[in-house]
């Protein structure tokens, strides 16, 4: 039955409203958790890899949309926004802010070879609960070598200290207003960061000795966000999918991931527009890692994945033809506009792909 326009608008409230959710959750989460390791004297390397190697946001949606019984939804968010980051993000700033980086060959070697045990458990067409173990226990030695990797040499991609100066230096100019600088000033702003200043709600209103335990607990209640914004946002997207009459596979590709993957420009775009492109390289190195292993296989877990058809014919297709364009650009040590239009290109052609195929 077709819903009417009050039942049309419902739904995509419920999805944008549950979207909007999960993200302030997250964000919460990300600096409560942050703040409350170091509060409690564990190591900031738990920052950096939160930061620059996992998505919360994506892998919550996914196992939500997984446990709802919509698998191919699940399975669209995580080829869409990997390949959001790789076409979009990349593509953006390399139009907007050609950029040069010398990234180790360790990491790029790590970032293309890393796909290619999730390509080989889907080649029979499923994706099955075992392989997303397989697949999810990977995450950690692949975490292992980067943390052996930045640690034993001088390029330090992850640097949470470099991130948390990056923030401050861009939130200092947005506050001042200031038109000039070395990059030109505010000229394009992407931070769609919400600014919760959750460090700043605790350190004033708790003594100093249960600062860590308040952070913790403010990351138990961004969790509890995280689970009913996926939900709202699930609920909502099950009925768009049927007013639309498109495949889980294809919303969850474009439309679902697009909207949750938003702040993924800023962590690649901003950091490279104020002068710090080895920040944004992290966060595409790391994002792939996640995706490729922990993502997919968490919600594998839950729900076994059909990997046959289109994700075949357009899914790894578009997967590997941009991660290759980036991968070629990051080993040549230059991001310019040809490479960005190439990007931003095939990000376009893969929502089309999506459409037609």
């Amino acid at each position: 039955m077709v819903l009417g326009l009050s039942g049309e608008l419902v739904s995509v409230a419920l999805f944008l409203i549950g979207v909007v959710v999960v993200i302030v959750s997250v964000e919460a989460f990300i600096e409560a958790v942050a703040e409350g390791a170091l509060a409690l004297g564990v190591s900031g390397f738990f920052l950096t890899v939160v930061l620059a190697g996992t998505d919360l946001e994506n892998v919550i949606l996914g196992i939500a949309a997984a446990y709802d019984q919509l698998p191919d939804l699940a399975l669209g968010t995580v080829f869409g926004e990997a390949l959001f980051i790789l076409g979009a993000a990349v593509g953006i700033a390399g139009v907007l802010v050609p950029f040069e980086t010398d990234v180790p060959r360790n990491y790029l070697g790590i970032t293309l070879l890393a796909p290619f045990l999730f390509f080989g458990l889907a080649l029979d067409g499923t994706l099955s609960r075992f392989d997303g173990v397989v697949l999810t226990a990977t995450f950690l030695p692949y975490l292992a070598i980067i943390y052996t990797l930045e640690r034993y040499t001088d390029t330090r991609y992850l640097s949470a200290e470099e991130v948390e100066i990056m923030e401050e230096e861009h939130e200092t100019t947005a506050e001042s207003g200031d038109e000039g600088g070395e990059e030109g000033g505010e000229w394009f702003d992407l931070d769609v960061d919400l600014d919760l200043d959750v460090d700043e709600l605790v350190e004033e209103r708790v003594p100093e000795k249960y600062e860590g335990p308040a952070f913790l607990g403010v990351a138990v209640v961004a969790i509890v966000g995280m689970t009913v914004g996926s939900e709202l946002a699930v609920e909502g997207a099950k009925a768009l999918l049927t007013l639309l009459g498109v495949t889980g596979l294809a919303f969850g590709a474009t439309v679902m991931s697009f909207i949750a993957s938003l702040e993924e420009l800023f962590l690649t775009v901003e950091p490279v527009r104020q002068g710090h492109p080895h920040i944004g390289v992290g966060n595409v190195v790391g994002s792939m890692l996640f995706f490729v292993s922990a993502n997919a296989g968490l919600i594998a877990m839950v729900h076994p994945l059909n990997t046959s058809g289109t994700v075949v014919t357009v899914h790894w297709p578009f997967f590997f033809g941009t991660l290759l364009v980036v991968a070629v650009a990051f080993y040549r040590g230059k991001v310019g506009r040809p490479t960005g239009v190439i990007l931003l290109t095939a990000y376009a052609a893969y929502w089309v792909a999506n459409y037609v195929v």
